[in-house]
């Protein structure tokens, strides 16, 4: 019997594919992956089209291997992995939507990225034209009585992306959530097509503008990759200390914001003051708050400079002294810590089935983190600790985000003090054939996968975008689960999934 590394490894070898290996397997070989990835034996990391044949990228758990397989669609359809693997349901419904190629057995076959307002059909295949038709989408029924049904969103109450939210209530409890999604798909997959690397960059960048530093950096990586390029120590230095500073403002940003939500608002001032000074020292250090476009194939855009030095010490500095006061302010306030513990649980079970990353995947029990395996520099010469726990509650996805903090803190201080000189940025070549590269980074919601094509003339021929909130969108359905409507607002911030990366 063979392993399901040996499986993905069954077929023909792509050429030129790295820094893992992809092969086109037949359907055998696509149906016995399937049934070892829903026994268990990987983790799914995508599922993506380019048109005309479907990949999968695949963590075998066994040998701890990344690999790529792809299955060609020479009739337009190819066999569902969601039927027997849940967390492909969403992905394989955007292929239908973006390709027209049929998941054949995928058990929620209605349309997820398309409202029937874009005016064509299948835009990343064959684009159809087509009069707006509107949205008919039919949200699932719950059964018993008494039931009551509440809408929320598209649009809401503040300056925030529009998703809807459809509860089944039994008075004050929740039966049912359902999410319909989509609402700012940007086609970004299909503005790739033909971009140069510089153009593709920038658009990889706002995927997901919270993240820019973490999306620019795995598809920087991806890049890299494909051309085999070697990066600048002094780049890839930088590069970590953007994203570790990006990673301390969205983690202080929503701890106030969780705070918020359950009418402490103290917390959420003070968090929000540091948060602000976090991303005035970034502007100070890289020329732009989010460090946006900072990042480039090759290397960084901008070195740091000594004044941008001054001013990261003195923010850890100054971060130091308050952490352990906001620790011991949320700790200590009982009428918050009542809101949070106990309150949308999330089952181990289902975030290691999920293959769920980031900061909700490790406070109920699944220590993964891409910095760590499969790993990339500089983080190998560093020393940080994972923040973990297995309670799975709002109160232990705010604990774990504390913990990334104090972890993250001494990594800025441990890269600025063993930054290297040298160059910033190494030359593109042109590849001449065509050229693929994959990356998975870890972005401060989790994992970031990115896979690319390069053509031979050094433009993106294809390229796939894999925001963690994918895996984690549906696992909110499952905390609020038995919870009052009144909490979901702390349940949804406390993963604080992203609608954007999401929708793509």
């Amino acid at each position: 019997m063979m392993s399901l590394y040996e499986t993905m490894r069954s077929g023909r070898e792509v050429k030129h594919s790295r820094p893992w290996s992809r092969h086109v397997i037949d359907r055998t070989g696509w149906l016995r992956t399937i049934r070892e990835i829903s026994k268990g034996q990987g983790d799914l990391l995508s599922v993506w089209s380019d048109g005309t044949e479907v990949h999968m990228a695949i963590l075998d758990h066994q040998s701890s291997q990344i690999g790529v397989i792809s299955i060609e669609c020479l009739d337009g359809r190819f066999p569902s992995l969601a039927h027997m693997h849940p967390p492909a349901i969403r992905l394989e419904r955007a292929i239908q939507d973006i390709y027209g190629i049929t998941a054949k057995g995928l058990p929620d076959a209605r349309h997820w990225l398309d409202h029937g307002r874009w005016g064509v059909r299948h835009p990343g295949h064959d684009s159809q034209a087509c009069e707006p038709i509107g949205d008919d989408y039919q949200f699932l029924a719950a059964e018993g009585a008494p039931i009551h049904q509440i809408p929320v969103g598209p649009v809401h109450a503040g300056i925030i992306e529009p998703g809807h939210f459809r509860f089944s209530a039994n008075g004050e409890l929740v039966v049912r959530l359902e999410e319909r999604l989509g609402y700012v798909h940007k086609g970004i997959e299909q503005l790739m097509v033909g971009a140069s690397l510089d153009q593709a960059a920038r658009l990889a960048g706002r995927v997901s503008g919270d993240s820019t530093v973490a999306y620019s950096l795995a598809f920087a990586q991806a890049v890299e990759s494909a051309l085999e390029i070697d990066v600048p120590r002094r780049a890839i230095w930088l590069r970590a200390l953007m994203a570790e500073l990006e990673r301390l403002a969205n983690h202080f940003g929503d701890i106030g914001a969780i705070c918020n939500d359950a009418s402490f608002s103290l917390m959420h001032a003070h968090c929000g003051v540091l948060r602000e000074r976090i991303l005035r020292v970034a502007n100070t250090c890289f020329g732009h708050r989010l460090m946006m476009d900072k990042i480039i194939p090759g290397g960084v855009a901008v070195d740091l400079t000594g004044e941008g030095y001054v001013a990261l010490l003195a923010l850890v500095r100054y971060a130091n002294k308050l952490v352990p006061k906001f620790v011991r302010l949320y700790g200590d306030t009982t009428s918050l810590q009542e809101r949070m513990v106990g309150t949308g649980i999330l089952r181990s079970e289902l975030v290691h089935q999920y293959a769920c990353g980031g900061f909700i995947g490790r406070a109920s029990g699944r220590a993964f983190d891409a910095r760590r395996f499969p790993a990339y520099a500089p983080y190998a010469d560093l020393s940080f600790e994972l923040g973990a726990s297995t309670r799975g509650d709002v109160d232990a996805r705010v604990w774990v985000r504390f913990d990334e903090i104090r972890a993250s803190l001494p990594l800025v201080e441990q890269i600025l003090d063993r930054l290297p000189d040298g160059e910033i940025r190494s030359e593109i070549p042109r590849p001449g054939e065509i050229r693929e590269g994959a990356a998975l980074v870890e972005g401060f919601r989790g994992d970031i996968f990115v896979w690319t094509k390069v053509d031979a003339a050094g433009a993106v021929d294809r390229c796939h975008l894999r925001d963690p909130s994918w895996f984690q969108w549906p696992l909110l359905e499952a905390a609020i689960e038995g919870n009052i409507v009144a909490d979901f607002p702390l349940c949804n911030k406390s993963f604080n999934c992203s609608y954007s990366g999401h929708d793509g």
